[in-house]
């Protein structure tokens, strides 16, 4: 029962103080003067001063509360401030008399009042969202705080608080009557209720020391780290300072982060790991957490309406209101059991499985061996083309093998690829944490354990001493409410006779519970703890093999060489795609916006049928005649400029730029190259040379050979010349480098050049440009180079080819990247005489370019592209995302400019308008936040602050929305 005073204190409002009479007790008492602003408070009353000398926080409490409890707090500020290793906390600040707690009276009311150094750093409760390294981080602090105050004590810490969970039940009878809402007074009521007889036999073994109890978004500062992220590090407010349960401490920290979790009560694991690594808690301390959570939960929203009721006015206590509501609405969104066993799993502890020692058969005229198992996970064959959207697939996939073998089944634990959906911010439920079998009508179905019946909508539930079995699809034999042995039969599978049935089986060891059939892969950890695979019933066959992709990236990093990337500190793993989608073995579907190498999109039919028609007739190099490479290379010749219709087929866009370069060096008899800066042309010897992207390679700038000649990049967006106007100013850089060469007397080979400028995110070269360039270049008897591997090939949208935005023709064209639609393949179209300069040289050839497969599957992009109007597509939906894009730059001051045209974008992040300084370290933090809601994005450009959108052309405008919805749902909250 709560003790009158602590029923007196919840009554209370906050201290009737206003500005002017603050001021005038920070005069009087601290010779301080300066501005003042008000800030939140539960029940005390809390104002900020800025002064020319610091900023200071001035707490006004009411009488009621003992002296003796605001000088632990004070003593637990020094104690922290005397630890090396302690968190930031404020400091006390003493009165012109040298007093740290001050006594007053405002209008005939008497009040205490302290006065605290301002500590400086962000809140988090403004957040919409935290990254798991700040709630880690958050976790982390707490417990560093709790450890710290493990040795302190002091005779104020023993109190009547309303927020000691130790009295959580009684405080809550207490708070309850202030709520008016029966509906929700009966919830509220009911989930106090459950949480406290979870919490009763663990309590005595609790451990007990000073705890903080109120280490929450409102009451920690925090420092960005490089991304942005907030990483917190102080921690103010002493007020709720006890001696109390230190797991209660950390159950306070875990309820507030609720408010952030998007209804994810799992959000909070990373806190709970951190906090476990610093300072460990016992097993009965881990299993009390989420009970605690959820009292801490019921406290936060009957308070909240105790005080609106208390102090209408209160504006801090209103505003956190709807928060602690979406708080106690995550609490309560899943079992107490599902947690227990997440928050076990988290702190590295086993949960005790249930004993099958003497499990009898389910299905005793079954043998186990002669169940056929479907593969309907993420790389099953039976799926392509997105057949697994179609309705009841994994139904129809059962039963065909079940009308083959006799008797089939799903398995437990796959992640069902039909259970994926497109274009959702979360991850579905994917993982299956039931079976199905289907097989003869009238099979006998035994209880595997002793058990009572329960028998509901056709729904049948065993209960036994630690495990419920459900299933569906049974005829009952037995009757509702009966007690069973094991072996016993339970009924048939229900079904005509010499027909098929179905059988729908589920473990689960929470009682008076119907589990889900699927989980989040998230969850499915904590899940398959509780709703065991039934293969103790059916053999180990029923179990889907688990994923590898941990060991199969170690796999990666040890056998293939470092310099080759991957995407992501912790990438998923993809092994499937279909149109502008990616799924991970998970059977996460991601949003690919940065694949520009699949034109057409993934996993399109046409390219399969093709490609391997042809490999099942021919394969071979080109020295030979056949139909393919004649056709292809009339069709590539055909797209170009009159004039280039000689056309070379390699492999890659590397391939293609250094066989350019070969070209302007046998032709022209010359060696020196023109090209950008903060260019990238591919990986050979040659191709890398004229590469100059800092981002690409650190070193380009400084160990480029002496024919490699860089030039300004005309961008006009960051660059030294900035506008549609600064043709002139850029050309005006490109005059001295020609000199220079003419001047040495070597002559120039020729200028190679993106024909927009892809490395930066598509910003098209100032009008006229490559015009002028490209005159000069041939007035020295250079030869034109357009790199188009990145930019062409339809991706504009309103061009297929890069320079006809410039109104120019090159002498040279590189192709490569979509050209293939993922099949390695690229291409050089010149002129002939051009082309017959290389036999100078010898005669080309290239093992794989050009072979029949390559020139089959490059007619089959061409072919596709114009039946399904791609380059339209990449117009239409290109202009739709654009306009979108650009919008965004009113609202988020760090979206500074959104370039390119058609389906290759960039969008470029900057942390000043005016400096544009990049915002680096941002975007790759925005990266990261957008694969969580399940989109693929990558930086480019020297200074990696360009989001490089180039997904594949089949683009959808739903899509499209997707993208930037998610988006801007990062810009909104956070990354």
């Amino acid at each position: 029962m709560t003790d009158e005073a602590l029923v007196d204190r919840m009554a209370l409002p906050r201290p009737d103080v206003t500005a002017s009479e603050a001021a005038d007790i920070l005069l009087t008492h601290y010779g301080l003067s300066g501005t003042l602003s008000e800030l939140g408070s539960q029940q005390d009353r809390n104002y900020r001063l800025d002064t020319e000398d610091g900023r200071y926080v001035l707490k006004i409490c009411h009488a009621a509360y003992a002296t003796e409890e605001l000088e632990a707090q004070n003593a637990a500020i020094h104690h922290l401030r005397a630890k090396a290793d302690a968190p930031r906390v404020p400091n006390v600040i003493a009165s012109t008399e040298g007093q740290e707690i001050v006594s007053v009276s405002v209008r005939e009311q008497d009040y205490q009042v302290r006065l605290l150094e301002y500590l400086e750093g962000e809140g988090l409760t403004h957040r919409a969202y935290l990254a798991p390294a700040s709630v880690a981080a958050l976790g982390a602090l707490c417990a560093r705080l709790a450890e710290a105050l493990a040795d302190f004590t002091h005779p104020g810490l023993d109190r009547s608080l309303q927020w000691d969970l130790r009295r959580a039940g009684p405080v809550a009878v207490q708070l309850l009557s202030s709520i008016t809402d029966s509906v929700a007074r009966d919830r509220i009521a009911k989930t106090m209720v459950m949480a406290v007889r979870r919490i009763q036999p663990l309590a005595p073994s609790l451990r007990l020391q000073a705890v903080h109890h109120d280490v929450t978004g409102d009451n920690v500062v925090s420092r960005p780290d490089v991304h942005g992220r907030p990483v917190p590090d102080g921690v103010i407010d002493f007020g709720d300072i006890i001696r109390g349960w230190l797991v209660g401490d950390l159950a306070v920290t875990c309820a507030s982060l609720l408010h952030q979790a998007d209804g994810d009560p799992f959000y909070i694991l990373p806190a709970v790991k951190a906090y476990h690594e610093i300072y460990p808690l016992t097993e009965g301390e881990l299993k009390a957490l989420w009970p605690l959570i959820v009292a801490r939960a019921v406290i936060l929203v009957a308070s909240g309406e105790q005080q609106i009721a208390i102090d209408p006015d209160n504006d801090y206590v209103r505003g956190n209101l709807e928060g602690d509501r979406r708080i106690f609405h995550t609490a309560m969104s899943v079992p107490f059991e599902l947690m227990e066993a997440a928050i076990l799993k988290a702190a590295g502890l086993d949960i005790a499985r249930a004993d099958t020692t003497d499990w009898q058969p389910l299905l005793p005229d079954i043998d186990p061996a002669a169940i056929a198992y479907v593969d309907l996970g993420v790389q099953s064959p039976h799926f392509s083309d997105g057949n697994w959207l179609t309705t009841d697939m994994d139904w129809r996939l059962l039963a065909r093998a079940a009308t083959e073998t006799g008797a089939a089944a799903t398995r437990y634990g796959e992640y069902r690829l039909s259970r994926t959906g497109l274009h959702h911010a979360k991850a579905q439920a994917t993982y299956a944490l039931h079976m199905d079998i289907c097989l003869a009508a009238g099979s006998i179905v035994a209880a595997p354990f002793a058990g009572r019946i329960t028998w509901y909508d056709q729904h049948l539930v065993l209960t036994g001493a630690d495990m419920k079995l459900h299933i569906d699809g049974i005829e009952l034999s037995v009757d509702d409410g009966s007690e069973v042995a094991a072996g016993q039969a339970l009924g048939t599978v229900s079904g005509e006779t010499s027909s098929l049935g179905g059988l729908r089986l589920q473990l689960c060891s929470i009682a008076g519970f119907e589990p889900p059939l699927f989980s989040t892969p998230q969850q499915a950890g904590a899940w398959s703890a509780l709703c065991p695979s039934p293969s103790v019933l059916l053999g180990p066959g029923a179990d889907a093999p688990k994923p590898e992709t941990a060991a199969l990236l170690e796999l990666r990093q040890a056998h293939f060489a470092s310099p080759q990337k991957n995407y992501y500190a912790h990438p998923p793993q993809i092994e499937r795609g279909w149109k502008e989608h990616l799924f991970d073995v998970e059977g996460r579907a991601y949003l690919d916006m940065v694949n520009n190498v699949t034109i057409l999109g993934h996993g399109h039919p046409r390219m399969a049928e093709a490609i391997g028609q042809q490999w099942l007739m021919l394969n071979t190099n080109s020295r030979f005649h056949y139909a393919a490479v004649a056709e292809f290379s009339e069709s590539l010749a055909s797209l170009a400029p009159d004039g280039l219709d000689a056309v070379f087929l390699v492999n890659s866009g590397s391939e293609a730029n250094d066989l350019a370069l070969r070209l302007a060096w046998a032709h022209s008899g010359r060696r020196n190259m023109v090209c950008l800066l903060e260019g990238y042309h591919g990986w050979s010897v040659a191709s890398d040379a004229v590469s100059t992207s800092i981002a690409d390679n650190p070193q380009a700038l400084t160990t480029r050979p002496d024919w490699v000649h860089a030039v300004v990049s005309p961008n006009t967006y960051r660059g030294p010349f900035r506008g549609p106007e600064s043709t002139a100013d850029y050309l005006g850089t490109v005059m001295p480098v020609l000199e220079a060469i003419d001047a040495k007397g070597e002559g120039l080979a020729g200028f190679i050049a993106e024909s927009v400028y892809g490395n930066a995110g598509g910003i098209p070269l100032p009008d006229g440009y490559l015009t002028e360039v490209y005159r000069q270049v041939r007035e020295r008897g250079g030869l034109c180079i357009a790199d188009e591997v990145q930019v062409g090939y339809g991706r504009l949208g309103h061009y297929f080819w890069g320079f006809e935005q410039q109104g120019v023709v090159p002498d040279i064209i590189t192709i490569a990247k979509g050209m293939g639609d993922g099949h390695p393949l690229g291409a050089v179209i010149t002129t002939k005489e051009i082309a017959a300069s290389l036999e100078k040289e010898g005669y080309f050839f290239s093992s794989a370019g050009g072979s029949p497969v390559s020139c089959v599957a490059g007619m089959t992009v061409l072919d596709v592209m114009a039946e399904e109007r791609l380059q339209d597509n990449a117009r239409e939906v290109g202009d739709h995302l654009k306009g979108r894009l650009a919008a965004l730059i009113d609202r988020y001051p760090i979206v500074g400019a959104v370039h390119g045209m058609g389906l290759y974008l960039g969008l470029e992040l900057v942390r000043d308008r005016v400096t544009l300084e990049p915002a680096s370290e941002e975007t790759a933090a925005i990266c990261d936040r957008l694969l969580e809601l399940g989109v693929i994005m990558q930086p480019t450009g020297d200074h990696l602050n360009v989001l490089k959108i180039k997904p594949p052309l089949c683009l959808s405008q739903q899509s499209a929305d997707f993208f930037v919805d998610m988006l801007e749902k990062v810009l909104q909250e956070g990354w």
